[in-house]
C-alpha cells in the first residue's frame, strides 16, 4: 500500500516539476516511475509515464529522447483496448519526429494520429493534431495542403471556441469569395 502512495506522490511531484517549467526534473521522476511500473508489471501505466516523460523531454529540448520514449508505446495501449492514449503516443512521436525535422515521418504519424482521433469523436484533440500537421505542411511549402488541413481540423469541431470559430471564418474566407455565398 505505501508502495502504491509513493508511485502516486512520485507522479506528483512529477506533475508540479512539469507545470514549474522543470522539464529535465519531470522527464528524470516519470522516467523512475516508467522502471517502477515496468517492475510491477503494469504495462499501461509504464507505457502512460513513458508518454508523460516523452513530452517533458520535448519540451526541454531533447526531441530525439522524446522521440525513444515513446516509441512503441502505442503497441501496449492497443494491447490494453484503450485507442484515445494509443493515438496520443502516436502524436507524440509525431511531434518529435517534427522537432528532428524528420518531415515525412512525422506527416505520417501526425495523419494516423488525426484519423484515430477522428475514429474515436475526438475532434478537439484532432483540431489540435491538425493544426500541427497544417504547420509542418507550410514549413515544407505546401501552402495549399497546410490550408485544406487546418480547414478538415476546425471544420470537424461541434463545439468551436471563439479563437476556432474565427479561424474557421477566415479559412471559408476564399470559398466565400469565390461563390458568392
Amino acid at each position: 500500500m505505501s508502495e502504491i502512495l509513493d508511485l502516486d506522490s512520485q507522479a506528483k511531484a512529477a506533475q508540479k516539476a512539469y507545470q514549474q517549467s522543470d522539464y529535465r526534473t519531470a522527464a528524470s521522476l516519470y522516467a523512475a516511475l516508467v522502471s517502477a511500473y515496468q517492475a510491477r508489471r503494469e504495462p499501461l501505466q509504464a507505457a502512460e509515464m513513458a508518454n508523460n516523460q516523452s513530452v517533458a523531454l520535448l519540451q526541454a529540448g531533447d526531441a530525439q529522447g522524446a522521440f525513444d520514449v515513446a516509441s512503441g508505446t502505442e503497441a501496449v495501449f492497443e494491447e490494453g483496448g484503450d485507442q484515445l492514449k494509443a493515438a496520443m503516443a502516436i502524436g507524440n512521436q509525431a511531434a518529435a519526429l517534427d522537432a528532428l525535422n524528420q518531415l515525412p515521418q512525422a506527416e505520417e504519424l501526425y495523419q494516423r494520429c488525426a484519423d484515430m482521433l477522428k475514429n474515436l469523436g475526438e475532434e478537439q484533440l484532432r483540431a489540435q493534431v491538425m493544426q500541427s500537421l497544417s504547420a509542418l505542411q507550410l514549413r515544407s511549402g505546401r501552402q495549399l495542403e497546410a490550408l485544406a488541413s487546418m480547414q478538415a481540423g476546425v471544420n470537424s469541431i461541434e463545439k468551436p471556441t471563439l479563437r476556432q470559430r474565427m479561424l474557421k471564418k477566415l479559412l471559408d474566407l476564399p470559398n466565400r469569395l469565390f461563390t458568392g455565398k
